[in-house]
């Protein structure tokens, strides 16, 4: 948590800070299509509720029987979340905006979801801040020839099981290492058991899937390709991972190292594994507390203060043709 407000002098008698104040309502999207998510849960209300949210909403869809995830309940009691509505899909992120006879509306939504509470989200734009775009999950594995090739393949699964719209690539500068992951995924996807085995298969042999193995003819060149990419998720199995860090400029997470993989940061490793997609990593962070934080500009001026800037105020008004602005500052005899 940042100081809840700070100042500083920026010039003698000028006297400029932030304050730091909760969003008064948020909405939280826990996604329920492909498997009951606890994870996401804790992950979505522990920041809320260490940022001081006074009202935090949660919406995620019911199961076959109508019911509410059992550990995705204790998760959020857990985070003294207590406003819970079994609803999903669209329909949720309509209701958290617009307000419904039982459902009040709150100011910002966040969470991940399917492709339809991506566009709903999209089409919301303008009437409530929807938050992070975090939609169909993705990764990439960094590797060079030192990698296992028995742990990149086991790796690579691990996204691609969330679903068939999730992506997950290998991208290496070792032809030896692309060859024998290849080699290797075939009878790991057959192992999987048959539900997470149709999307593995979607993701890595169906036309339309978006997993793979690409070859880059250096590693400055699959670098390059990673930051114009942005993944969600990004590992790095490398000799020396850590001389990698300063090169690696947009990810939602960078995961180092061959024992870090995608499944520890996405239940324990104290990340947060709601994180942008589809390329936001260019321009957005990971979930934290700053997501349910907002920043109030605070300004005060001393008499010697008020002196040094009123001339420079009065100029400027003038110029770009706003009258009333310069009349403030050079209309005020009681200072």
């Amino acid at each position: 948590m940042p100081h809840e407000q700070w100042f500083t002098e920026v010039a003698p008698g000028v006297i400029a800070g932030e304050k730091i104040t909760s969003i008064s309502s948020v909405g939280l999207y826990v996604p329920r299509g492909k498997g009951a998510f606890p994870s996401v849960m804790y992950m979505l209300a522990t920041p809320a509720s260490i940022a001081g949210v006074p009202r935090i909403v949660v919406c995620t869809p019911p199961g076959p029987q109508g019911e509410v995830d059992a550990a995705s309940l204790v998760a959020a009691d857990l985070c003294g979340v207590h406003e819970i509505y079994r609803v999903g899909g669209a329909q949720a992120i309509a209701a958290l905006a617009y307000g419904t006879r039982s459902i009040a509306h709150v100011h910002k939504i966040t969470g991940p979801g399917s492709g339809f509470v991506a566009a709903a989200k999209r089409l919301l734009y303008g009437t409530v801040d929807v938050g992070l775009r975090a939609g169909p999950s993705e990764a990439i594995t960094l590797a060079d020839e030192s990698a296992s090739p028995e742990l990149v393949a086991r790796d690579l699964l691990i996204e691609a099981e969330h679903g068939p719209d999730s992506s997950s690539l290998l991208v290496t500068d070792s032809r030896s290492l692309a060859e024998r992951v290849m080699a290797l995924l075939p009878a790991k996807m057959a192992a999987l058991p048959e539900w997470r085995q149709a999307f593995v298969r979607t993701v890595f042999e169906a036309p339309e899937g978006t997993g793979g193995v690409m070859l880059a003819q250096s590693m400055q060149e699959a670098i390059e390709f990673v930051n114009a990419y942005a993944p969600e998720h990004l590992g790095v199995q490398v000799r020396e991972p850590f001389a990698l860090l300063p090169e690696l400029k947009n990810a939602g997470e960078i995961l180092l190292g061959s024992r870090t993989p995608y499944s520890m940061a996405n239940y324990s490793v104290g990340t947060n594994a709601v994180l942008p997609t589809g390329g936001f990593a260019h321009t957005s962070s990971c979930t934290t507390v700053y997501d349910f934080l907002k920043r109030t500009g605070i300004a005060y001026l001393t008499p010697a203060g008020y002196a040094s800037l009123s001339e420079t105020t009065r100029r400027l008004a003038e110029y770009e043709g706003f009258p009333a602005h310069a009349n403030a500052v050079t209309d005020r005899p009681e200072l």
